[in-house]
């Protein structure tokens, strides 16, 4: 009991800046939770989602917010040690957890290709529809700043394309159902240390795949995460804003200086009006100085 106390002090005090005001800071500037919200603070068992969970009770006592939460941790198929270490810390951490079993891993163990993002999928697909059951309008998912910025550079340099991890989207599958990430803002070096200052440890990837192959994703997509990983870890060296630089890049994004951009599934060029628009601001310039189109001064002429 009284461990957990200095716990959950040492969020409110030691790492106020930057854990949780860096929470608090996320729930308010994207709209994360509203009057009204039934939660499911999805946990996995990692140092992230259970320090959400923490947040997340932390808010509940001190927040202006009225809404409700529910623990939940899904059993993919995790061996009985690390099952029962994500117990062990729920009761540590006085996180009253609700554990469901999908079996997820038995379903894509014979899969070849890409297993891991076929095991992904399912897994949103089951927290969703286990949280719609229990009445939930949203789940939350532990993904932290670090995780926003790694998916900008890997969606550039690997997939050709801008794009970023949001703090907020509707679910496609699950009408009525929202996904939110409230550690947006949190670093992950901010959490291992809040980890190791409070002498925790969680399981990190406890997937099957990890006991069979020393690989928890597909060797490739794991490889390239960590590549810009030590890429960012480099260019840090060279830049202490690195980091808040990738990050703003997709804050800051003109539509008038890309070739091209997607809108609502359609590409757009820069082409669509390219000619109009320079007619106009011909015209623009025009009228401004009083000339009309073939340049003859439009201004007072003299009355006879």
């Amino acid at each position: 009991m009284e461990r957990c106390r200095e716990i959950e002090r040492s969020i409110i005090k030691k790492f106020h800046k930057n854990i949780w005001r860096k929470f608090t800071r996320a729930v308010n500037d994207y709209e994360l939770i509203e009057d009204g919200d039934r939660i499911a603070v999805c946990i996995s068992g990692g140092k992230d989602s259970m320090l959400m969970a923490k947040l997340f009770q932390e808010l509940s006592r001190h927040g202006k917010k009225n809404f409700e939460v529910v623990y939940l941790v899904m059993d993919p198929g995790y061996n009985p040690l690390n099952l029962q270490k994500i117990r062990e810390n729920a009761e540590l951490l006085q996180v009253p957890v609700t554990i469901f079993s999908s079996q997820i891993f038995d379903a894509v163990v014979e899969i070849e290709k890409s297993p891991c993002y076929l095991c992904a999928r399912m897994r949103r697909g089951h927290l969703y529809n286990q949280a719609r059951e229990l009445g939930c309008n949203k789940i939350a998912l532990g993904h932290h700043f670090d995780d926003v910025i790694e998916t900008i550079l890997m969606g550039m340099l690997y997939g050709g394309q801008v794009q970023t991890m949001m703090p907020k989207l509707h679910s496609t599958n699950f009408p009525g159902m929202e996904l939110i990430r409230p550690l947006y803002l949190v670093r992950e070096e901010d959490i291992i240390h809040w980890a190791g200052y409070n002498g925790l440890s969680f399981i990190r990837c406890a997937c099957r795949f990890t006991e069979q192959s020393a690989a928890c994703e597909d060797k490739e997509q794991i490889s390239k995460r960590q590549e810009v990983k030590e890429l960012i870890r480099e260019l840090r060296k060279k830049s202490p804003f690195i980091e808040k630089n990738i990050f703003r890049s997709v804050e800051n994004v003109n539509l008038d200086t890309v070739i091209a951009y997607k809108k609502d599934g359609q590409k757009r060029c820069f082409l669509e009006g390219y000619r109009e628009k320079q007619k106009n601001r011909e015209r623009e310039v025009q009228e401004e100085h009083g000339t009309d189109q073939d340049g003859t001064d439009q201004g007072c002429k003299d009355v006879d």
